[in-house]
């Protein structure tokens, strides 16, 4: 059945978008719609230049009887500097504080519209990166894990406190909590890490980082290679953190006194990370 071109663009985007980084042939698209494959060159060229015009993602053609288009969706700096903003004055609010310096922010990761963009926003620091697995530690690093493999179409595994009986034999590492100064365990199924592996790290929080370098020994005791590190939020902390290298996309600097409860939130290492190493290459 012949499909009009209007119709092709917004179906070929709407696929596109729900198999980021996956290679989709010229004669896939060619079959399903009816048409010629010099007909779907030119669709792509449009899908293309639309999204490189408003920065929100990527479309690359390989040439070849094995090639076609694969879609990346990642932020211009543009929109991951507005969207950076947009989570400063979300968290920026004396309500959050809690005990210990922590800040509430189960709220905003609950949100579906926050997790796509704070998704969306990590992986695109890895987009041009080796990537095999995401790492995050239970509970609440699942959604924010979750939306980052969506976007680099990779799977994510989950560290526990403790082991499930459905998780088959685990490896396990104790590790120093960076806040607390307590030992604790985590544990990894097996199954779920292969050696050589290429792994990102992403959580919601770091104040000592005892938790990410708890992460950092468990990859190692896969003979798997860290990648990198990213949380959403990056709190105040006093002493040595425990882990070097992490980005965060905003930092939060809280006072806690009998007196004074503020918090006082601003961009973290992200733009630097991410848009500042391009600009110098």
């Amino acid at each position: 059945m012949k499909v009009r071109r209007s119709n092709r663009l917004v179906d070929m985007t709407r696929y596109l978008m729900e198999h980021p980084r996956t290679l989709v042939s010229l004669k896939f698209f060619g079959e399903r719609y009816g048409s010629a494959k010099s007909s779907i060159s030119e669709d792509l060229s449009i899908i293309r230049r639309t999204l490189h015009t408003w920065g929100v993602g990527r479309l690359e053609t390989l040439p070849g009887a094995s090639g076609g288009a694969r879609l990346t969706l990642l932020y211009s700096e543009e929109n991951a500097a507005q969207v950076i903003d947009d989570l400063v004055k979300a968290v920026d609010d004396d309500s959050r504080l809690l005990p210990g310096g922590y800040v509430y922010l189960s709220d905003l990761l609950g949100r579906p519209d926050v997790l796509r963009e704070v998704g969306r926003l990590i992986a695109t620091q890895y987009v041009d990166d080796d990537v095999d697995v995401v790492m995050t530690v239970e509970t609440k690093g699942i959604p924010i894990a979750q939306s980052v493999a969506m976007y680099l179409n990779k799977p994510f595994v989950i560290v526990r406190n403790s082991s499930h009986i459905t998780e088959g034999s685990t490896v396990s590492v104790n590790y120093v909590s960076g806040s607390s100064q307590r030992i604790k365990k985590m544990e990894l199924s097996r199954r779920t890490l292969k050696e050589g592996a290429n792994v990102i790290v992403v959580d919601d929080f770091m104040k000592g980082g005892g938790t990410l370098n708890g992460m950092k020994s468990l990859i190692e005791e896969f003979g798997a290679h860290l990648v990198g590190m990213t949380v959403f939020a990056e709190g105040q902390f006093s002493g040595q953190r425990l882990v070097d290298g992490c980005t965060s996309l905003i930092k939060v600097q809280a006072v806690d006194d009998t007196t004074n409860k503020k918090i006082t939130a601003q961009p973290g290492s992200y733009m630097e990370a991410v848009f500042g190493n391009k600009k110098e290459k």
